[in-house]
């Protein structure tokens, strides 16, 4: 029977599926601008947020997060805020343009790997990816069952 993990006050959401899809080359944490009910949301762990992408706005020059799902908060009632509006992101104008100059290049693009907080503050992971090929998917779905094979066998082997 699996562990359970220890419940903290704030979730981390993971897109797990944004490492499959693409080769993640560079990282950077940054931050989002919530409002109230959407914080409030996220931390109640109502978000999804393997459909998202990030796009750099050239004039004026920002980053916005895409088609993240933040749910409903239930007792905001009608003051709540659109599940999947345009979020800014917040970072320095240097790191904007180093993003801006890497997504220029055919076939990368900027996901969100992970959200959480961070000292009360909502952040956001980011990273510049390029895109997998088929037969590079199949590579790291054969990897990731040779490493837990072989994870099994040296459990197997300390048990028994």
């Amino acid at each position: 029977m699996a562990k359970k993990k220890k419940q903290s006050g704030s979730p981390t959401v993971e897109n797990r599926k944004a490492r499959y899809q693409y080769h993640i080359h560079d990282t950077l944490e940054v931050g989002i601008q919530l409002v109230g009910s959407e914080v409030k949301s996220v931390r109640a762990g109502n978000i999804s947020i393997a459909e998202g992408f990030v796009r750099v706005d050239p004039s004026p020059l920002g980053m916005y997060l895409h088609q993240v799902n933040i749910g409903e908060y239930g007792p905001a009632g009608g003051m709540g805020h659109a599940a999947t509006r345009v979020r800014k992101l917040l970072a320095h104008r240097q790191e904007i343009e180093k993003l801006k100059r890497a997504v220029d290049r055919k076939g990368v693009a900027i996901v969100p790997l992970k959200l959480y907080f961070k000292n009360g503050f909502a952040k956001v992971l980011i990273g510049v990816g390029e895109g997998k090929s088929r037969s590079d998917k199949r590579n790291t779905i054969a990897e990731r069952d040779t490493q837990r094979d072989m994870q099994r066998a040296m459990t197997r082997k300390r048990l028994g």
